[in-house]
């Protein structure tokens, strides 16, 4: 019997991690330049070669790269474990360090709305056995990548079924908020060469602000979960857009749980998201039975 223990753990240590990791060079027409993008294939996508994947796009914060999601947490294997748990196609695509995955104003180079809707999309599409239409597709991710769901499922409808946002950055506009001498030479330093000042366009911060797209959210019907750590300096955001969509009787996951702005809070908060999108795919009848 201590032998077929042993066996079987040996076993479930050679499987837990069958996933495997493609680097995608994806060309950006748009911004004239390439990106990489991570592509995390579950185990049975080698052998069920007939088989069409769900997709969920997963999107890394500010300051961070295409590789964060499979580096940067404690586990180091999360997202292959969430790959094979759900037969899953998981897409970590590059959206810079401050792009907040828009079309910028006022740099030319930056048009990352434009490279994640028409070229990341299609390049997926082209190179995987996927589903390739919003049946089969998910969106979430991380602090500014939360935004990056949240602003592009609302404005891209067609693309995604469902999103996501973890710690999600979710206003741009500073209208609502007060910032101390820090946090506006923060502002000017990082965000001001992507998005150019305020005082210039104020409509676009208002706009592009998600916690103002909750009218448009509530229109698109599709399913949304959002979460936030309870000492996260982004937690008051993200109460006033829970806020928003409870007034407007929009249908929406939300949850706080202990935790900030941390990977170990993600590291969390990620299986919950997956899971949350994964029963939506299964509703919509595209995904892959396990084996």
């Amino acid at each position: 019997m201590r032998c077929l223990l042993l066996l079987a753990c040996l076993l479930f240590t050679a499987t837990a991690f069958a996933a495997r990791v493609d680097t995608l060079a994806i060309p950006s027409a748009a911004m004239g330049k390439t990106y990489r993008a991570a592509v995390v294939l579950p185990a049975s996508y080698a052998k069920n070669k007939k088989a069409h994947y769900p997709v969920l796009y997963l999107l890394h914060g500010a300051y961070g790269h295409f590789s964060d999601w499979l580096k940067s947490p404690a586990d180091k294997h999360l997202v292959h474990k969430l790959a094979d748990q759900y037969n899953l196609i998981i897409v970590n695509p590059e959206g810079e360090t401050f792009s907040f995955y828009l079309d910028s104003p006022v740099k030319a180079d930056s048009k990352f709305e434009t490279y994640l809707t028409q070229e990341v999309i299609p390049a997926i599409d082209r190179a995987y056995r996927t589903v390739p239409d919003r049946r089969g597709r998910v969106i979430t991710g991380l602090s500014m990548g939360g935004y990056g769901a949240l602003s592009l499922s609302a404005k891209h409808p067609d693309l995604y079924c469902a999103a996501g946002s973890m710690s999600g950055a979710l206003e741009l506009s500073s209208a609502n908020r007060k910032f101390t001498p820090e946090e506006t030479a923060w502002r000017n330093k990082n965000l001001l060469p992507i998005l150019g000042a305020e005082a210039d366009n104020p409509t676009f911060f208002s706009t592009n602000s998600v916690i103002n797209m909750a009218d448009r959210i509530h229109g698109n019907g599709l399913p949304l979960i959002i979460d936030c750590g309870v000492d996260d300096g982004l937690l008051e955001i993200n109460r006033e857009m829970h806020r928003r969509l409870t007034y407007n009787h929009t249908p929406h996951d939300y949850t706080e749980r202990p935790g900030g702005h941390t990977w170990a809070y993600w590291q969390t908060a990620l299986p919950y998201q997956v899971l949350f999108l994964a029963q939506v795919l299964k509703e919509n009848g595209v995904t892959v039975p396990l084996q």
